[in-house]
């Protein structure tokens, strides 16, 4: 016979709940108690790391005094006010979380105060809402050019994140569970408290104003990353929302770093880069290797795959979906969370773009082949879990491009699909597939829109890379497989056939004359960018995944 005991527990800035197993012989066997998912107004988290089971354990007898607790810990928060007379005061509630490592096992449980910002009203208790944060295109040119550069790569996360940050707007909150306070008294926020919609604003431009105290340069073109070059070298930091990589060739000015900024927020060193934003990272002096074997395996959990069948392909060859394909699903939530999981897998997985781009189509009324489409993505994903990207040390840093397009490609509006990629020497660092905005009246003009789109990424790029220490000092090749479509952007005459097209035209042409983008034509057969316009037979779409240079495996 064994007693159960419900404890919970608190620590600065957040509750653990415990579930202490008690047996005859008085030995403790302490289990964490599962916890829900932050909902959905919960924002991004940090990783700050919750105190150990025995600790909690030992601190039982102090679970009394969480209120007294909690108002010291909130004092630099809020303060306790008289609700003003025309002001409604938003509620408040605890979130808990289990956040896990890259192999799966528990790291800490988390529980977060947040505030009910739904319930904000625009123009009185909130104006401007918007928070950059780094492209994950970004992300993927770092981690390229560090792997060149042999750069060393560095992770730091803030604690208690949003609570940094400084509100402007006058923002009432009704006291949190476990906070007494007098009659008619309410919560009157200092801080940005997470849930809040200005939070993640306010966030940014506390750290942003720190950093470029520090000496570094705010990108133009991603306002993610700081820059700053020093006598020693160069120093780089990517952030994304509380989660950052620093790196560079400056190892002083890095560790000199480190110490401003945790002087600055509390901090938590993560030391070498290994699990960033839910993708491995493993490094060594061949390269850098990406992927998200954990979060495929998760997701196949998810699903209820748990059998052993894979499949080839990740969408069947010639497979058409339309809106009124199949019988309807009575419930659509699962549909829609599947697919937006596999939106955020083709981070690292490009041979899935085109496929996910076409289930991601059916979010608002999927059917049973819609589904079922789906389910053919993560067999195909079930038998190449450790697939990812590899950026080899030994890689040049001269960016290529090539551009793509499937004319009439969609059967029910004949809409044209775009499709393009980027490698930075061998790294594939950009990449998409998308559906074009306008029906094209022949193949040559859905080209030029593919083109055009491409050329708009590659400026960005050549931008971007100038800032990470990679500039592009001679004309970058883009690749295209439609001959007509070159001649276009080479002709200063436009005419009937190219009026319709013209903005595209001068674009792409103006960069063309300023010898930014240097056109090649290149055979359907030799184009990598045919993976992410249409589903292919087993032998050509390997055949285009060995040109996309995915890794197979983890490198030893």
């Amino acid at each position: 016979m064994k007693d159960l005991i419900l404890i919970q527990e608190y620590y600065p800035g957040r509750y653990l709940t415990i579930l202490i197993v008690r047996s005859f012989d008085d030995k403790i066997s302490p289990k964490h108690v599962p916890t829900p998912s932050p909902t959905p107004e919960a924002p991004a988290e940090s990783t700050d790391p919750g105190p150990s089971t025995s600790e909690a354990v030992r601190r039982s007898d102090r679970v009394r005094q969480v209120p007294a607790h909690l108002c010291d810990y909130h004092s630099q928060t809020w303060d306790p006010v008289p609700l003003p007379p025309g002001k409604r005061p938003i509620g408040s509630k605890w979130v808990f979380k289990i956040k896990t490592k890259s192999d799966g096992s528990i790291d800490r449980y988390k529980a977060r105060l947040v505030a009910k910002g739904f319930n904000q009203e625009y123009g009185i208790d909130y104006e401007e809402t918007f928070a950059p944060v780094a492209r994950v295109t970004s992300v993927r040119s770092l981690l390229a050019i560090a792997a060149t550069k042999r750069w060393p790569l560095f992770q730091m996360d803030v604690k208690n994140t949003f609570l940094n940050g400084d509100l402007s707007e006058e923002v009432y909150m009704t006291p949190p569970p476990g906070v007494s306070l007098p009659s008619g008294h309410v919560c009157r926020l200092r801080k940005a408290l997470y849930g809040l919609k200005q939070a993640p604003r306010a966030w940014f431009e506390k750290f942003s104003n720190t950093v470029l105290s520090l000496g570094f340069s705010a990108s133009n073109y991603d306002s993610g990353l700081f820059t700053r070059t020093t006598a020693a070298g160069s120093i780089l930091l990517l952030l994304y929302v509380d989660d950052m990589i620093i790196t560079g060739s400056d190892s002083t000015g890095i560790a000199s770093l480190k110490q401003s900024l945790s002087s600055a927020f509390e901090m938590k060193d993560l030391g070498k880069l290994h699990y960033f934003l839910g993708l491995e990272v493993l490094s060594d002096v061949s390269g850098t290797y990406l992927c998200q074997a954990k979060y495929i395996s998760d997701l196949l959990s998810k699903a209820g795959l748990l059998d052993t069948k894979v499949a080839s392909t990740p969408l069947e060859y010639n497979l058409h979906l339309t809106p009124s394909a199949g019988t309807p699903l009575q419930d659509p939530t699962r549909y829609r969370q599947l697919v937006g999981s596999l939106v955020y897998l083709t981070v690292t997985r490009p041979d899935i773009a085109y496929a996910v781009h076409t289930v991601s189509q059916f979010m608002a009324a999927p059917r049973s082949d819609h589904y079922a489409a789906v389910l053919r993505i993560l067999r195909y994903l079930k038998g190449t879990m450790f697939h990812g990207l590899y950026f080899s040390s030994t890689s040049s840093l001269v960016l290529r491009g090539f551009s793509d397009a499937d004319w009439d490609s969609d059967m029910t509006d004949r809409r044209s699909t775009t499709g393009y990629c980027f490698f930075l020497g061998d790294s594939l660092i950009s990449w998409r597939s998308k559906k074009q905005s306008l029906t094209a009246r022949s193949s040559t003009e859905a080209e030029y829109r593919a083109l055009a789109d491409t050329s708009q990424e590659l400026i960005w790029l050549r931008w971007l890379l100038s800032d990470m220490g990679a500039p592009q000092k001679s004309p970058t090749p883009l690749w295209c497989d439609n001959n007509s479509a070159i001649q276009i952007a080479h002709n200063d005459v436009f005419h009937e056939r190219t009026k319709h097209i013209e903005i595209d035209c001068h674009f792409v042409r103006q960069h063309v004359v300023r010898n930014t983008i240097r056109l090649h034509p290149i055979s359907t057969l030799d184009q990598p960018a045919d993976i992410f316009t249409k589903a292919h037979l087993p032998g050509r779409f390997r055949e285009l995944v060995t040109k996309l240079n995915l890794s197979r495996s983890s490198p030893d």
